[in-house]
């Protein structure tokens, strides 16, 4: 068994290390991040994206000036410290370059672009406030007094909400589609500004919350939703690429 670390007389392995990722949880997540980095670089190379030999060595002069490695001694030491060859370290610098450029191509300002123009209500929001509460009957109660009194809302959210956005009136601010639960998602994208709703009861119905809209924002190409669309541009296309290959997990 290959060792890792060594603590006096003991040592600590590459099977050690996995099985304790494993049982941290941790595995699956580094595997996954490491099938995604490998088909972005297949489908880079099968794209022919091409990285010229300066690009190279600038990204590999980048990293030694991070790592403050100003020699060719001290960078040789520290590749040797990790295990890693001079060769390897290249491969790493140039997979690094494939991704980054297959990842500009896929969500291109262009891409970002018509993506948003073909699912644009999908990015509407809306500024929302809530109170949470522990009875039925307590959220009903509150529910009663804001309907003689909305602008009672941050005072009554402060009083008896349980959630820690009491401190700024039970404010939850701007929500996405997706960001809440289907029936409340329906209810509140549908709502006025200004308009209370609820209750709704957790599924264990041990907590009930009531929403105030506070401000609809039908969707913009801003930078927050640039964002998001790039996202969902980068798994939508990891997704689709990983159809191609056959993965297994070992």
């Amino acid at each position: 068994m290959s060792a890792i670390v060594r603590i006096d007389d003991q040592t600590i392995g590459i099977e050690d290390f996995v099985k304790t990722l494993k049982l941290n949880g941790q595995f699956e997540s580094l595997v996954e991040q490491l099938v995604r980095d490998r088909i972005t670089v297949l489908a880079a190379k099968k794209r022919g994206i091409a990285l010229p030999p300066d690009e190279v060595q600038e990204r590999a002069d980048q990293f030694r000036r991070i790592q403050g490695l100003h020699r060719a001694a001290d960078m040789n030491n520290y590749l040797d410290a990790l295990g890693v060859s001079l060769d390897e370290f290249e491969a790493f610098i140039v997979d690094s370059l494939y991704q980054e450029k297959m990842m500009e191509e896929v969500c291109s300002d262009a891409a970002v672009a018509e993506y948003f123009h073909l699912h644009s209500p999908k990015f509407d929001s809306m500024e929302v406030s809530h109170i949470l509460v522990d009875s039925e009957g307590k959220a009903k109660e509150i529910l009663a007094c804001l309907e003689d009194d909305p602008d009672a809302f941050a005072d009554m959210a402060l009083e008896h909400s349980l959630a820690e956005t009491r401190e700024h009136g039970g404010a939850i601010g701007r929500v996405l589609r997706g960001s809440l639960r289907g029936d409340i998602e329906a209810r509140v994208f549908n709502a006025n500004a200004g308009e209370v709703i609820g209750p709704y009861a957790t599924p264990d119905r041990s907590l009930f919350e009531i929403f105030r809209v506070d401000a609809r924002h039908p969707a913009a190409l801003d930078e927050d939703t640039a964002a998001e669309v790039r996202r969902l541009l980068r798994e939508e296309w990891l997704l689709a690429r990983a159809q191609e290959h056959i993965i297994e997990a070992r």
